[in-house]
Parts: structure tokens; sequence; C-alpha cells
């Protein structure tokens, strides 16, 4: 069993309620839009990272993080970009991915909206966890945990407040 913590679109900053919304997280999972590459490090420093670049970013970020990133946990398959749109909405590269790797799990994000949903005809569940930063139109900072179990994906977990407030 893993607990896992999902963020994108950080653009340079990290609130810190992420910090406590994750303690007690195995890894996060980051959906690009780092914003710089001590962003990620900072993340580094505090639980294990796995992430993809965002357009955004720069070219240390595009160094260290791939375009896709696809990777197992637990008995769950991932594949994760930043601009990865929604089901009946992906951009060609990302259903030409999708048909290849045949993931239980999408994360993107780009978009600064958070949305969860089964999409039923790749037979996967889709996660843009929205925006964790403070640049965008977006008026709620938001990320998402959950728990992956073998095959199972559980106890899905919104944190969001106002971007004005905190």
């Amino acid at each position: 069993m893993k607990k896992i913590g999902v963020i994108s679109d950080t653009h340079l900053f990290l609130h810190p309620k992420m910090f406590e919304f994750f303690k007690d997280v195995d890894e996060i999972w980051h959906a690009g839009d780092f914003g710089d590459i001590v962003t990620a490090e900072q993340i580094e420093k505090f639980k294990p990272l796995r992430g993809v670049y965002g357009n955004i970013d720069d070219t240390l970020v595009r160094r260290s993080f791939p375009l896709f990133n696809v990777f197992r946990v637990e008995k769950v398959k991932v594949l994760m970009t930043h601009i990865c749109g929604y089901p009946e909405h992906y951009p060609l590269n990302v259903l030409e991915m999708i048909r290849k790797e045949k993931p239980d799990m999408v994360i993107g994000g780009h978009s600064h909206i958070l949305k969860i949903i089964h999409d039923k005809q790749n037979q996967l569940l889709f996660v843009n966890p929205g925006a964790a930063g403070m640049y965008g139109i977006h008026q709620l900072i938001t990320f998402v945990r959950f728990v992956v179990d073998g095959k199972d994906i559980r106890e899905m977990e919104i944190f969001e407040t106002k971007k004005s407030t905190e």
C-alpha cells in the first residue's frame, strides 16, 4: 500500500498547507509547471518525487523530468504529462500514449481546474489536481491525495483553499 500526493502548476510557490496535507504520503507526483528546479528540489527534500515538466518550465527542469512519465505503483500503471486535456478531449499525443501504454490512471495538469473522472472509454481514472500555486486565473489552490493498494485506488481526498486568504 502506498499513499500518494498529487500537485500541479506550483509556478514557484509551495503552499505551507501542502506539507501538512502530504505529511503521511509516501511520494508526491507533480504534473508539471514547477516554475524552477528549486521548487522541485524543495519537494524532493520533503518526500520522494515523480514528475513531468510543464510548458513554463525551464531547461533545468526539462533535463530533470520527462514530457511523459510512465510508471507503476503497486499494480497500478500511471501515465503522467502536463498538457493532458481530459476524457473525450485528450490531445492526439496523449491519446496515442494512452492507447500504447494502457494505463490504469492518467495524471495531468495545465488547466488549473481540479478534475477527477472515470474515463469509461479508456478504462482508467483521470486526475488533474488543479493548481497548487498562486499564478493563474483559478480562485482555489487545490491538491489531492489517495491510497494505491494493489490495483485499488481509494480514499481520494481534496485540499482546497482560496488563493487570496492563505
